[in-house]
């Protein structure tokens, strides 16, 4: 391996349908913000999806004129759950023929083969490195500890402790925080939605997210009986589809909608705070994508979440806290990877 190349770590972010591989240089600073996006493929099986991941690396060594011995250490992120490190359980959006799939090894040697030596690899959740990546732009060279929050189809949090590191747990399920309770009595004593993860007691990625919006919508829609929606015949997904466009025109139904879910939100970033007591929070998701959104929605979506969890703090958590939004988009998770590949490989030294 030549020593006058500057080192780079690879991350692959390997999605139910999408895989993007991005990476950073050996001090942390993003190599492109270009990623490298390729199919999936797992209806193919495993086979095809690692070879996936491994072309994916090959195409953004070529884009970026780099090379094999240029690389440290490669990340993984991938959706959970987990059996063991790096040995699938059910998925939830792959093949069920995935269970039990190691993919730490097939992938680790794979990467042996293509780059003619063996390289660390580490592997984690997704959502856990996505916080790392949009950790990093907030917290600098501190050792501030960060929280991200990222509702889309679910809700997506991350813990990333004072060395930047994603908290994990012992059963590799830490921070799955969409699936804590929702404090009901503090949002009109709605009932308990349901949540595709099974459990009973109004997880809160059923009132903050876009799986639990036709719920919702059946919540709030009586409070609007003169609504087009109350007697329209088009399939709910595309009812649900169009409130957030509808609420950025200041629709009532749809603003009352995102308002609640914001304050949902902030009622669960008050929760966590209470445990984990970080100085940053981090929110990301479509609904502060400036692509997608308003920076009037934008601004009314956070600074509800940040009333929402303030007059439930310490005090001195008020004084420090920072919501803020998230600025890596989709490549906060290849990013990720590559900087818990890199800081897990400073840690052996």
């Amino acid at each position: 391996m030549s020593n006058t190349l500057p080192g780079i770590y690879i991350g692959t972010d390997s999605g139910a349908t999408t895989s993007k591989t991005g990476g950073v240089w050996a001090d942390g600073t993003l190599i492109s913000s270009q990623l490298r996006q390729s199919s999936t493929n797992s209806q193919a099986g495993t086979t095809a999806v690692i070879e996936g991941w491994v072309a994916g690396v090959v195409g953004f060594l070529q884009d970026n004129n780099l090379s094999w011995d240029q690389v440290r250490g490669v990340g993984l992120a991938i959706p959970g759950p987990y059996e063991s490190y790096g040995v699938m359980g059910r998925p939830a959006n792959l093949p069920k023929s995935f269970e039990h799939w190691n993919f730490q090894a097939e992938y680790s040697a794979a990467l042996a083969v293509a780059a003619g030596r063996p390289l660390p690899l580490v592997v984690g959740n997704d959502g856990n490195y996505g916080g790392v990546g949009e950790a990093q732009r907030v917290r600098g060279d501190s050792k501030a500890t960060v929280i991200m929050l990222a509702p889309g189809s679910g809700l997506g949090v991350a813990y990333v402790d004072s060395n930047g590191l994603p908290l994990e747990g012992d059963t590799l399920n830490g921070m799955e925080g969409g699936h804590m309770p929702a404090p009901l009595h503090l949002l009109g004593n709605i009932r308990p939605l349901k949540c595709g993860c099974g459990r009973d007691w109004g997880c809160i990625e059923a009132y903050t997210t876009i799986s639990g919006l036709p719920q919702l919508l059946e919540e709030f829609l009586p409070k609007y009986p003169d609504h087009p929606m109350a007697t329209s015949q088009v399939p709910i997904k595309e009812k649900v589809l169009s409130l957030r466009t509808l609420a950025q025109k200041g629709d009532p139904l749809a603003v009352d909608i995102f308002n609640f879910q914001a304050r949902a939100l902030g009622l669960h970033v008050a929760n966590l705070l209470v445990a984990l007591d970080a100085e940053y929070v981090i929110i990301g998701g479509g609904l502060i994508d400036p692509e997608a959104t308003t920076p009037e929605f934008r601004e009314r979506y956070l600074n509800t979440i940040r009333d929402a969890a303030l007059p439930y703090l310490w005090a001195q958590q008020r004084e420090r806290l920072k919501i803020l939004p998230a600025t890596l988009g989709e490549l906060s998770q290849a990013i990720g990877a590559a900087l818990v590949a890199l800081y897990t490989e400073k840690g052996r030294r």
